[in-house]
């Protein structure tokens, strides 16, 4: 699939963050606001509609995902080398869930809850050097991973260049994933009852504009997929066949999600580039207003 163009839609700048490589962004309905990441420089960030108030906190490791709870007052910060509970009240860690062995060589990636209420993410070649420079991937290394409140894991795919993009259909039966370096983006049967999965079947690939970053799922069973290097958003239909492609001021969309009172707002951070130009920054949060809602995020059960 090759498409040049896209349709135009109307963007606009949230947060000018300035993130070398802006990541993990959801939507915390009970706050009002916004969560998401710079994995390079350490941050998480938080945005709040109402006021307008940005805040941030750094960390040792990458943060390179967030995610909602059962108790509203507890996120999940998904760091380079572990997965802790976070307390956006009193703004510290409250517990570690997770720690990946394989850390600093390999480091976690996207992630999202399920409708079992784990959490499944996904790991990579670490990247990311101590001084927030990043190097150049040459192994596929990466997993498919879950994560239960009590700790335990399970690995469901491996040999994956970078993780990215994880999504289900609204009946929660699918689940989507991709493979940043191989251009390719998965699906399989999700079995919510016993948490398992069957084995992946292609859903899309072979679009040349970009690499396929995170997604987030409307209430239609739409794939909103961020191209990174590709300056776009791409629509895929619950089939794979594409649907539309939404040009972008930057030329590294990373990953997204719906949000606002609505869910017809779409929320999306961005990777810094050299191409773009000062009036829309790689490394801001932007957004866009769509015709279909967005899906809730799916809480971690604590």
């Amino acid at each position: 699939m090759d498409v040049t163009s896209g349709k135009v839609r109307e963007i606009s700048c949230v947060v000018s963050a300035h993130d070398i490589c802006g990541e993990g962004v959801v939507w915390h309905p009970e706050e009002d606001a916004l969560y998401w990441t710079d994995i390079n420089r350490r941050l998480l960030h938080r945005y709040r509609l109402a006021d307008t108030r940005f805040e941030t906190w750094q960390f040792e490791q990458p943060v390179t995902a967030v995610a909602l709870t059962s108790n509203p007052a507890l996120i999940l910060v998904v760091l380079g080398g572990s997965i802790i509970l976070w307390d956006t009240t009193a703004c510290c860690s409250v517990a570690t869930l997770f720690q990946l062995p394989a850390w600093p060589g390999v480091r976690c990636n996207d992630a999202r809850v399920g409708p079992d209420g784990m959490l499944w993410f996904g790991t990579m070649q670490n990247n990311v050097r101590s001084d927030g420079g990043s190097v150049e991937i040459t192994d596929y290394l990466g997993e498919l991973l879950s994560l239960e409140r009590s700790g335990k894991t399970c690995v469901w795919h491996s040999g994956m260049g970078i993780m990215n993009t994880v999504a289900w259909s609204p009946s929660g039966e699918r689940l989507f994933f991709g493979d940043t370096l191989r251009n390719c983006i998965y699906s399989s049967d999700f079995y919510c009852t016993s948490s398992t999965i069957s084995a992946p079947a292609l859903f899309a690939e072979g679009f040349l504009r970009g690499l396929p970053d995170g997604s987030a799922m409307d209430a239609d069973g739409y794939l909103w997929n961020c191209r990174y290097g590709g300056g776009c958003i791409v629509r895929f239909a619950p089939d794979g066949a594409l649907a539309e492609v939404i040009d972008t001021s930057v030329k590294n969309p990373t990953t997204c999600a719906f949000g606002g009172p609505d869910y017809k707002t779409l929320y999306f951070t961005s990777a810094a580039a050299s191409e773009d130009g000062e009036a829309a920054p790689g490394g801001a949060l932007f957004c866009l207003e769509v015709e279909v809602p967005g899906l809730p995020s799916y809480r971690f059960e604590l």
